[in-house]
């Protein structure tokens, strides 16, 4: 994903809906998951990840 700057002034209305519903459903994806790993590189707290959950059962 190349990455590009753009100045836009908050007084104009915003176009970043028509901007995401013009992209493929990867490249959303792609940006989903670069803001999630961005996320976690600043909380400490959380995970890289979701955790995995593993039961043991016993038959009887």
């Amino acid at each position: 994903m190349a990455r590009t700057v753009r100045t836009v002034s908050l007084r104009k209305s915003s176009s970043d809906a028509a901007y995401w519903r013009a992209q493929p459903p990867e490249a959303r994806w792609q940006a989903v998951e670069e803001i999630r790993r961005e996320y976690h590189g600043w909380s400490q707290d959380a995970p890289p990840r979701l955790r995995r959950v593993c039961r043991i059962v016993k038959r009887t």
